[in-house]
Order: structure tokens, then C-alpha cells, then sequence
């Protein structure tokens, strides 16, 4: 189930395990994916390209504050 946190101005956007990253975000969001060794963080870019950390996070809220601290620094 897709889940929408709003932080500066930012979409953080919380997919289930195959839910598409381009379905539910747009550019500028930053998209936090459940899999089976843990939460991968990925930033959707203006264009629509995909960039993702290389290694996942054991827990959904050390992938939240990750996400969180990225979007500090935030998009227009």
C-alpha cells in the first residue's frame, strides 16, 4: 500500500515489494522500497531518471530518517 509523507516540500512515498517506483512518484520524490534484505532509498529526478543508494536500510525508520535528511536539503 502505497503511503505519501510530506517533508520540505518533498513527496517521501512508501511502496510495497513490486509496486513501480515511476507509477506513484514524480519528479523530485524520493521513493523508500520494501524487499526482502531490508528498504532501499530512491530519488526520482526531474527528467523521471531513478537514482538509488547501493545498499538497502534494515529498518523502515532508518530509511525514513535517510530520506528525511535528503529532503533537507529538498528541491525547489
Amino acid at each position: 500500500m502505497v503511503q505519501i509523507i510530506r517533508h520540505r516540500k518533498v513527496n517521501i512515498v512508501e511502496l510495497d515489494a513490486g509496486e513501480a517506483i515511476a507509477a506513484h512518484c514524480g519528479p523530485g520524490d524520493i521513493a523508500l522500497v520494501t524487499q526482502a534484505d531490508g528498504w532501499s532509498l530512491h530519488f526520482v529526478g526531474r527528467d523521471g531518471s531513478i537514482e538509488s543508494y547501493d545498499r538497502p536500510y534494515p529498518s523502515q525508520k532508518e530509511a525514513l530518517w535517510a530520506a528525511k535528511a535528503a529532503a533537507e536539503f529538498g528541491t525547489d
